[in-house]
């Protein structure tokens, strides 16, 4: 088995922060935190346990902070769970090579769609009954019980495949590509975050970033709620060529300023000295694809008061955020993570569910999201690649393992 890891060991943790930041290829040094091995397959963990080969792999940009040690030790995920090391890669759809006695979910040769995964332990992969409060709801990334003694799976989408409880993983439909397969992971995460407050029709709706997840959110935005006006902030060209596609109607370039988005709003732009300013008839949703603190005070004073911002990005490093827009126009600030059971139309379904639907029914597209593909043994060119959005205008990047 061939994978990409990242080991939890503070000097080298630090050692890739810094010095990656000035060398990028520090990472792939016998020094830093990360580690590209061949091992062999190790056994099955228990009966229910199944192994899968990898067919595709998106590089994510959760991957690609991991990889390069930017999440700062004073945040709170640092603290949990406890692991030694962490297998990089989840966007990933496989196929089934080998099961335990007691799977009943899957068969040798069925493709799969990661799921749980990534996310860590869980109730039901330690065999925890009752399972908490969280399992029990089909949100088990918010397990309470994530570090908990018992087994945990080997390997990960950024390598040959990986062992995983049979929970961990979702029946791929076989009316679905490979590509749009491999998409299910973050369009679902966009969906979640729509979720967390949809649109209403004619709503001014913004959304903050246009990487793959910007993206998928602007067109779960639409998707959900079609009468809504969306507007995405695109930094480069190829993003906002493909927002328009997914249904943005109106682009923003990000250097418009306070002033320039006042103006695209028909709003009033009020500022003052030491002040960057605030928006009067600001938008009623805003989505922060982008999650650093620059972002979330844009994003918290170009909201009306009432409305909504939810954080979708993250940059895993505090932030120096002014708050007083929440307690001063009654902004919302709504968090979001990962995906589960989401509740839309008054069925409560999982994520990829609501996916796979949107897919098939053409309101998700996954043509041109994948722009670049890249065998595994060429993984270091695949990871700058990713890294490289003005150069190489990579949108999603995917190892193709077939």
């Amino acid at each position: 088995m061939r994978a990409i890891s990242f080991e939890i060991n503070i000097p080298r943790a630090l050692a890739t922060k810094y010095v990656g930041r000035f060398w990028p290829d520090f990472v792939w040094t016998p020094f830093s935190s990360v580690a590209v091995a061949t091992v062999p397959d190790p056994p099955l963990p228990g009966p229910n346990w199944i192994r899968v080969r990898n067919r595709l792999c998106g590089i994510c940009a959760t991957d690609l902070s991991l990889m390069f040690a930017k999440a700062h030790p004073a945040i709170v995920p640092v603290l949990l769970p406890p692991y030694q090391r962490i297998y990089l890669g989840h966007e990933a759809v496989s196929t089934v090579v080998e099961v335990g006695p007691a799977v009943t979910r899957f068969r040798v040769g069925d493709r799969v769609i990661m799921d749980t995964r990534f996310a860590g332990a869980n109730c039901t992969t330690l065999g925890i009954e009752p399972k908490c409060r969280h399992c029990a709801d089909g949100d088990s990334c918010f397990c309470v019980n994530k570090s908990a003694p018992g087994p945990r799976g080997a390997g990960g989408g950024f390598g040959d495949g990986y062992t995983a409880h049979e929970s961990e993983v979702y029946p791929c439909p076989p009316d679905l590509s490979d590509d749009q397969a491999t998409l299910v992971e973050p369009m679902s995460c966009a969906v979640r975050a729509v979720l967390r407050r949809s649109p209403e029709p004619g709503e001014r709706v913004l959304v903050v970033g246009s990487g793959i997840i910007g993206l998928c959110v602007a067109m779960a935005a639409k998707a959900i709620q079609p009468e809504c006006q969306l507007t995405v902030i695109a930094r480069y060209p190829h993003q906002a060529e493909m927002a328009r596609r997914l249904g943005a109607d109106h682009i923003l370039t990000g250097c418009e300023g306070y002033e320039g988005v006042a103006k695209h709003l028909g709003g009033k732009f009020v500022s003052g000295p030491l002040n960057k300013g605030i928006i009067i008839g600001g938008f009623d949703v805003i989505y922060d694809c982008v999650g650093v603190g620059t972002t979330m005070e844009d994003s918290l004073r170009w909201t009306r008061p009432g409305g909504v911002v939810v954080v979708v990005g993250v940059n895993l490093a505090p932030v120096h955020l002014d708050l007083t827009p929440v307690w001063y126009w009654h902004i919302n600030l709504i968090g979001t993570y990962e995906h589960g059971h989401d509740t839309w139309q008054g069925r409560r379904r999982h994520t990829y569910d609501w996916v796979i639907d949107f897919l098939r029914d053409g309101r998700f597209r996954a043509e041109g999201l994948i722009t670049h593909r890249f065998p595994f043994d060429d993984y270091k060119r695949a990871i700058a690649v990713s890294r490289s959005k003005a150069r190489e205008r990579p949108i999603k990047v995917v190892f193709d393992y077939t």
